[in-house]
């Protein structure tokens, strides 16, 4: 493992680690203060939000990574894929703010709270601004790490002063949606200052270019949601913001788990992209070996989270929160199951050539979480749509395994996740 490399997963462990426990840190406030009707309300928006950042993402950050990692000793072409990516994202983002704005208009259940989602908007543009994929693929990370965690420090000790009773759930959801706004802002400082690098207008052709190699990744991260996102859209629709929050809090947990292994993904990403355009059998030897360690880290965080669900539940969340607890033990293989697609997808299935597969596995994936969710959900409540996201992830992982197999990759990627 090069030093590079090595310096890019300290950043993004530091950076995840910050990504996820400063808000397991705001989590048991928030319980606490805005109770399980406030917090539902709160985090049943976020996620109809999520599917605007979904859009604006599009999948640059793993298409313009791959880009960017190939070419980031070129500044005038990396000057041309920062153009077209930020021209793109903004334009995305505006579509998105007046496809919720008709939403506003016609949906009832959202157009009673309309402030609410405006400000939770404040996360998409945040997301459009923030070019992690460019600092990701140039594989300098620490600057980028310092700026978010600036940003969601002062987002925290904001929650803390401002967030005094339940009726304060909008400003909360308000100082959420701004940390990544934050970042943004500050990021774009630190490109500004290096100077190397110019925004200018890349032409329309371009522009298609850039959002046809990243179309197969945006379907991809937009299927993914069909089973995450989605989760809690469903259930505020079909039940009520209290049953909404016991799952919320749940995912947020299992997410903040799985969180403490997606840095070695991110950084890996782009040194996989470079190692397979030279060799692929030492792209697969190097996955290979990703495989084995992530696979037993991942397999001890499941375990840790069904053993001590209940007191993980009692210690973070509060009194209110127990029906968490069987949620969190339903999603407890996750951490597990989703480091074995992750293996399987971004970095095996993206990185040789099958991103159409890829796609189409996570689509079909999404569809069948639907299929699942609307009874599970409508009968069973949280446990149901937690028992939804576990067996979908698991079809996920056996149809990725499948695809490897017919192409010879799966016993050459196990064979040396073995040796």
């Amino acid at each position: 493992m090069s030093r590079q490399l090595r310096h890019n997963i300290t950043a993004l462990f530091t950076l995840q680690a910050a990504t996820y426990a400063l808000p397991l840190i705001s989590l048991p406030y928030l319980t606490r203060v805005l109770g399980t009707e406030n917090f539902g309300r709160m985090a049943f928006a976020m996620a109809v939000i999520q599917y605007f950042t979904v859009l604006t993402d599009y999948g640059f950050n793993l298409s313009a990574t791959q880009r960017v990692a190939i070419v980031k000793d070129d500044e005038a072409e990396l000057s041309k894929i920062l153009s077209a990516v930020v021209a793109l994202k903004f334009m995305l983002c505006l579509a998105g703010a007046l496809g919720l704005t008709v939403l506003l208009y016609f949906v009832p259940v959202l157009s009673q709270d309309w402030r609410l989602y405006a400000l939770a908007y404040l996360a998409v543009l945040g997301h459009a601004l923030f070019p992690v994929w460019l600092f990701q693929g140039m594989e300098r990370m620490t600057a980028v790490t310092a700026c978010s965690i600036a940003a969601q420090l002062l987002s925290l000790l904001a929650l803390f002063a401002w967030v005094q009773d339940a009726d304060h759930y909008r400003t909360a959801a308000a100082l959420q949606a701004a940390a990544p706004l934050a970042a943004g802002v500050l990021a774009w400082i630190i490109l500004w200052r290096a100077g190397n690098l110019r925004l200018r207008w890349p032409g329309r052709r371009y522009l298609a270019q850039t959002l046809q190699e990243g179309w197969h990744v945006f379907i991809s991260t937009a299927a993914i949601s069909l089973y995450t996102t989605t989760n809690i859209v469903v259930l505020g629709l079909l039940t009520n913001p209290q049953t909404v929050a016991y799952f919320a809090v749940a995912d947020k947990l299992i997410k903040a788990v799985h969180g403490l292994t997606s840095p070695l993904s991110q950084a890996v990403y782009p040194h996989v992209a470079r190692l397979g355009a030279q060799s692929r059998d030492a792209a697969l030897a190097f996955i290979g070996r990703l495989l084995r360690w992530q696979s037993l880290a991942t397999l001890a965080f499941s375990c840790g989270l069904f053993v001590l669900a209940d007191f993980i539940v009692r210690i973070l969340f509060g009194p209110g929160f127990e029906e968490s607890m069987p949620v969190v033990q339903w999603m407890a293989l996750l951490p597990f199951v989703v480091g074995l697609s992750n293996v399987f997808g971004v970095q095996t299935m993206l990185n040789f050539g099958l991103k159409r597969s890829f796609s189409r596995i996570l689509l079909g994936s999404g569809l069948i979480n639907l299929a699942l969710l609307v009874p599970l959900a409508s009968h069973y409540g949280a446990q149901g749509a937690a028992a939804s996201v576990l067996m979908t992830e698991l079809v996920v992982v056996v149809l990725m395994g499948l695809s490897l197999a017919r192409e010879g990759l799966l016993s050459r990627l196990l064979y040396r996740s073995a040796a």
